[in-house]
């Protein structure tokens, strides 16, 4: 698992920030791009978001049906597992709640799911309750395909690999699966202020 950087070291923090900056982060200005494969470019007319699984019929938005539900403009600070944290970024996007919304399942387990097969795992109830966005603007501008535009899932209290770019859609599971990251090294968790960044963190 050599693709995994375990010996990255980060600057030191800010100290005018630290109360907003979890152990052995630093804040950055710009917004660095990591991915785990290439950025793949979506054809809108024929793009569509998913809620499947344990449900009794999956849920599907169009791009336009997306872009109509109920949206929320937000300031979040994100934290990446190699160390960087990006203070008050401002995005725009759809509650996942909203997405939720009348959804009957017994499920405690979600599944995100995006184009290039990329899939990140977590606990139903910690993208819930106001936890998690499906954004599509960021800075006031659409969401560049290189930071997961045309939508990626934002999970800003966990780490940034949770918040998978390029989202088509959340699978509810009655067991957990981990994801593609949990499956090669990363913590199944994922909280910053936990430094849970790895198997046994």
């Amino acid at each position: 698992m050599a693709f995994i950087s375990r010996g990255f070291r980060g600057k030191r923090r800010d100290t005018a920030s630290s109360s907003r900056v979890p152990p052995g982060q630093h804040t950055v200005n710009d917004f660095p791009v990591l991915s785990a494969g290439p950025t793949p470019r979506v054809d809108l007319a024929k793009w569509t978001f998913t809620v499947n699984g344990e449900i009794d019929e999956p849920r599907t938005w169009t791009w336009d049906q997306l872009k109509a539900l109920p949206s929320e403009q937000f300031n979040v600070d994100i934290h990446c597992v190699t160390k960087w944290s990006k203070l008050d970024t401002a995005w725009k996007g759809v509650s996942v709640d909203t997405l939720m919304d009348g959804v009957d399942t017994a499920a405690e387990y979600v599944v995100a799911f995006s184009d290039g097969g990329y899939t990140t795992n977590m606990p139903l109830d910690e993208i819930t309750d106001h936890k998690a966005w499906v954004v599509y603007e960021y800075a006031g501008a659409p969401l560049h395909p290189e930071h997961g535009g045309p939508v990626r899932l934002l999970v800003p209290h966990l780490y940034l690999w949770k918040s998978a770019k390029w989202l088509r859609g959340l699978t509810l599971k009655n067991q957990d699966e981990p994801g593609f990251w949990e499956s090669n090294g990363y913590n199944n968790h994922g909280d910053p202020w936990r430094e849970e960044r790895y198997w046994g963190d």
